[in-house]
């Protein structure tokens, strides 16, 4: 499997590019796009999808969520299967994701973690056992991450809000007046080099259920990315997630 990885310069770009070497997949990084141009001497980078070479089976991203038309008019054009791991997507970019869906096979998750995956089916089941629970939403990142809260902390409360759809989404706390059981409170904290923490609390008044994963090494995110790449291969177009793996 040769894959153009879009990002290529950035620091999911060399995980990726590590772990696709590794031998413990069938892939292999043959060409990039990086606006800062090659930064390895033995992969081909272009600095834009203009120049891009489209002679590979699938397509990558680990770069900016300003790149996505540039990215999907590229990958519809030359009908290429695209694993996209861009957060901060804005609700337009994320209907020029659907729509680029109904022409190619496309893997779009806020998380590449099997783990954060799980957690989530985890968090729905509880949700939904514990119909009238509190439930709070902590995320830990790295104080170079730009986008707050967290992709997959917002994943996490939309996947929520399938099993309590009268659930409301609070980013942080403030101001005066009670807190009501329909909020779900998401708190995003930015620290040094925390590779990415997502907790999950559901409160009940009697008991308390704290769902926890822990990133220990950007490392998983790459594998998980990969992963995902072989899972795309040979799909029918559509619009691919974590869930569709685990639920496999």
């Amino acid at each position: 499997m040769n894959i153009l990885l879009s990002g290529l310069g950035g620091h999911m770009g060399a995980e990726v590019v590590k772990v696709a070497g590794s031998g413990n997949y069938d892939a292999k990084i043959v060409s990039g796009v990086d606006p800062n141009g090659a930064p390895y001497e033995d992969i081909p980078c272009a600095r834009d999808f203009d120049s891009a070479n489209p002679a590979v089976d699938l397509v990558m991203d680990f770069s900016h969520h300003t790149s996505t038309a540039a990215l999907l008019s590229f990958c519809v054009k030359n009908r290429l299967p695209l694993v996209l791991a861009t957060t901060g997507h804005t609700e337009e970019e994320k209907a020029q994701i659907f729509e680029a869906s109904k022409e190619i096979p496309l893997f779009f998750a806020a998380n590449y973690s099997l783990g954060v995956a799980l957690t989530i089916e985890f968090a729905k089941k509880a949700a939904a056992v514990f119909p009238d629970a509190e439930i709070e939403i902590i995320e830990k990142h790295h104080d170079r991450k730009a986008d707050a809260p967290s992709g997959t902390a917002l994943a996490i409360a939309e996947a929520l809000k399938e099993v309590r759809p009268e659930l409301t989404i609070h980013n942080g706390r403030s101001g005066f007046g009670k807190r009501t059981r329909e909020e779900i409170g998401i708190h995003a904290i930015r620290m040094q080099n925390i590779v990415g923490e997502h907790e999950v609390i559901i409160g009940t008044g009697t008991q308390t259920l704290t769902l926890k994963h822990e990133a220990h090494d950007r490392a998983l995110f790459a594998e998980g990315a990969l992963a995902a790449a072989e899972f795309l291969m040979g799909k029918p177009a559509g619009l691919y997630d974590m869930k569709s793996m685990v639920s496999m």
